[in-house]
């Protein structure tokens, strides 16, 4: 039998305000000051991931009863924004690792969510979500990877792209075909005979967003127990981009965090340097820049959490993450342009981390559906709501 969905209330805004304040300190103290090195060296930065560990960031959204802070949407994006602020890479461990807790949450049955949950809120086991293909990226109903049930078991072949946290992973919730249609399931990927006929490829090379592995994934003949389902067979993909919509929300509050960090760069630039007698910000020209740049970072930020309350309320939000991470991704790319813009020749160097805003905006664009697909999201999501309502009337 399947429990119910599992939904955290809303965070006391202390108890946020209090986790966010710790968090805004911990960037500041240990991730700021050697994000640049640890981003040019493409390093996966183990010691800060142990101390996000040990602030308990791996499990901010799963229930207390399960180990984990038990706490709303709302201060997990605080969260992210926060870490985002730092260094965007750290937030892609944490994110795919939400979703796969969120999968279990909403979707796993009691024993799955004793077995699991627990080692995912302590953060001894990562967790990584597996839908894409390289055949198969916004089209996610031609995945041909294959679960095919043999007595207790389900034997797994295909290869899965673009896997976050996929060589690290322990627990990975992937989409696969099963005759039933796409279904979902959980892979233990750990030595010993779980590990067996699972390839994991090199570290992808990326434009940004790196110390973080982006591998492929292939499955031979891998065989996972038949319990590791999750939900109803032919029921993943639903099940899959419902949990997409935390995804969503995650990005959004990453593209604010770095649209936020190339703001306070560009506006602290503009107060220190001088041209024609008087700092730069008292020229009318980079004064229109900043005062556009503010507006949309504060448009971004409620779009954010105007999704967040309506997911923690339950309410359905493909239309609210869709518009949150469309409009803070864009907003995130312009951000840094307009911060090396404000800049000049120094924000094009290294020796400020403008540029690896400039780089690290283009993935919100890309990731969790690119901002293409969430512009067809959004306009169909309206449409059926315009006639549902029209139904009801």
């Amino acid at each position: 039998m399947v429990e119910p969905p599992l939904m955290n209330g809303p965070t006391d805004p202390d108890v946020r305000q209090e986790i966010v304040a710790t968090v805004r300190r911990f960037v500041a103290n240990e991730v700021i000051p050697v994000a640049s090195e640890l981003e040019r060296e493409d390093s996966f930065p183990f010691d800060i991931v142990e101390q996000m560990r040990a602030l308990g960031l791996f499990g901010v959204t799963i229930p207390e009863d399960y180990g984990g802070l038990g706490l709303d949407l709302l201060t997990y994006i605080g969260v992210i924004e926060e870490v985002a602020y730092g260094w965007m890479s750290l937030t892609g461990i944490i994110n795919t690792h939400t979703m796969v807790a969120t999968l279990l949450m909403a979707h796993g049955n009691d024993q799955q969510r004793r077995q699991w949950l627990p080692v995912l809120a302590s953060g001894d086991r990562r967790g990584a979500l597996s839908l894409s293909e390289p055949d198969a990226g916004s089209d996610t109903r031609n995945i041909s990877c294959r679960a095919t049930r043999d007595g207790d078991e389900y034997v797994l072949n295909g290869t899965k792209a673009w896997v976050t946290n996929g060589e690290r992973a322990g627990l990975v919730a992937l989409a696969a075909r099963t005759d039933e249609g796409i279904s979902a399931f959980i892979v233990e990927k750990e030595p010993g005979p779980r590990f067996e006929g699972i390839s994991v490829s090199k570290n992808v090379g990326k434009l940004g967003y790196r110390g973080v592995e982006t591998v492929e994934m292939a499955y031979v003949d891998h065989r996972i127990p038949a319990t590791n389902l999750i939900g109803e067979l032919g029921r993943g993909l639903p099940q899959i981009l419902g949990v997409l919509e935390v995804g969503r929300i995650n990005i959004a509050a990453r593209a604010v965090g770095v649209a936020r960090a190339a703001f306070d760069a560009a506006l602290h630039y503009a107060q220190q340097r001088e041209t024609f007698g008087k700092p730069i910000g008292e020229h009318q020209a980079i004064q229109l820049k900043l005062a556009d740049m503010a507006t949309r970072l504060q448009a971004a930020r409620l779009l954010t959490r105007d999704a967040a309350e309506r997911k923690t309320a339950g309410l359905r939000c493909d239309v609210e993450a869709g518009m949150a991470k469309l409009f803070a991704s864009e907003t995130a790319l312009e951000l840094a342009t307009e911060s090396m813009r404000i800049h000049g020749g120094v924000g094009y160097t290294t020796d400020l981390p403008v540029e690896r805003y400039y780089r690290d905006a283009p993935l919100m664009v890309i990731g969790e559906g690119t901002n293409e697909i969430q512009r067809l999201v959004i306009a169909r999501g309206l449409l059926a709501r315009a006639r549902a309502a029209q139904l009801r009337s």
